[in-house]
């Protein structure tokens, strides 16, 4: 991938842009650990002696990490500095999840999927079901391919597709300083600005809200809230908050774009109702559009034909897409195989709340599985097939009628 003599240019160009705070935090990242006395630490102590305990721990990384790998990677840096104990830091201090199976992972920078290739590409592989390190990863945003994707609303009760992208250039959210954080609010913002029609819209930064303000959106699920989780502060990205940070939406609130959370950016497309054709036509649009308006000022997304679109957390890799609905199931949730119909569908529940909720009234959030490997437009007609097939199992139990016929073989 050569990501460093490719990102040469831009390094040099994002130094420029954000200036001496930017070069300062440059030189501050890429200094080891030093005692009083002026002797480098790190060296005093042999990477068996800085192993981690993970005897208790089950994420992606305490599964494949050994005391091989780590030894050689611990002294190695990124050239902004970051250092794989820093990225796994998340996957050390939290032992797992009640609910999913956590990567332990973050980058900090692009560069860190390279520098630390011999632990990043097996959770990788492990995370997407065996992805090959040789293996191009598809990106095809062309909605009028989509078949079907218009429900019943007395099932599908509200639509959304989201996805993030990172600005190369410029360090991730658990590494970047503060001007660098900064500086990818003035590039995303200044390219949301330039959106127009159904998409024009306004930015409003966490700083200048009120606390009212700031809740009401997070009630309406158009706003992330500070970053609480173990999994997300102690890879660094709830610092300096509020700074930063912010949401842009347009008039109608269906195309949104939250700034400096997990990644760079999340965009957004939702609406209530289930006219999922249409919110994946807007998220294509939006996307494209917001794409191409930062590379005519000279940016451009962390981007490779293996990877995909490069974002914080190696689980949200290729396409980074999370598209689903909040559906209505109360029969067949209650189903002694829903459990295994879901997941050879190729889709996940959450309760309607986020991954930390159980679903109420036998209503679940319904989403892909898959992220890596397979395209948006792969993807998202996966979700429509097995949605259909769900209402279809919903409408026989309503009836009390069988749903054999009806039941999913795995998906490869």
């Amino acid at each position: 991938m050569a990501f460093a003599s490719r990102l040469m240019n831009k390094k040099v160009a994002a130094a420029g842009a954000v200036g001496l705070g930017l070069c300062a935090a440059a030189y501050y990242n890429t200094r080891e650990p030093v005692m009083a006395s002026g002797v480098r630490a790190r060296r005093l102590y042999p990477p068996s002696a800085d192993y981690p305990d993970l005897s208790k721990h089950n994420n992606h990384m305490a599964k494949v990490l050994t005391p091989a790998i780590y030894a050689k990677l611990r002294d190695k840096t990124t050239p902004n500095g970051f250092t794989v104990d820093q990225c796994m830091q998340t996957g050390v201090d939290n032992p797992g999840h009640p609910f999913i199976m956590t990567v332990g992972l973050v980058a900090g920078d692009e560069e860190c999927y390279e520098v630390f290739a011999d632990l990043f590409d097996p959770v990788i592989s492990d995370r997407h079901g065996g992805y090959p390190k040789n293996a191009k990863h598809p990106t095809d945003l062309d909605a009028s391919k989509i078949r079907g994707g218009i429900f019943d609303e007395k099932y599908v009760l509200s639509s959304r597709c989201r996805t993030g992208r990172s600005i190369r250039g410029l360090s991730l959210p658990p590494i970047c300083t503060r001007a660098e954080r900064r500086e990818v609010e003035r590039v995303v913002v200044d390219a949301l600005n330039g959106l127009s029609g159904p998409l024009k819209g306004t930015y409003y930064p966490l700083n200048n809200m009120t606390e009212k303000d700031q809740q009401k959106l997070i009630d309406d699920h158009f706003l992330f809230d500070k970053p609480v989780s173990p999994l997300l502060t102690c890879a660094g990205m709830a610092r300096d908050w509020p700074d930063g940070r912010g949401i842009w939406h347009n008039e109608a609130k269906n195309f949104l774009v939250w700034i400096n959370e997990e990644d760079h950016t999340r965009v957004i497309s939702m609406e209530k109702g289930g006219n999922m054709k249409r919110v994946f036509e807007r998220f294509c649009d939006g996307l494209s559009q917001v794409e191409q308006l930062i590379q005519k000022k000279g940016w451009e997304f962390m981007w490779n034909e293996h990877l995909g679109f490069v974002l914080t957390c190696p689980s949200n890799l290729g396409t980074g897409l999370r598209c689903g609905v909040h559906i209505k199931l109360p029969n067949v949730s209650k189903h002694a195989d829903f459990e295994k119909i879901l997941e050879n569908l190729r889709l996940q529940k959450r309760g309607t709340g986020g991954v930390d909720t159980a679903a109420t009234g036998g209503i679940f959030d319904i989403s892909n599985t898959d992220r890596l490997g397979k395209s948006e437009v792969q993807l998202v007609q996966e979700l429509i097939d097995g949605l259909n097939t769900l209402i279809d199992m919903e409408k026989n139990l309503e009836k009390g009628r069988p749903i054999r016929h009806l039941m999913p073989s795995p998906k490869k």
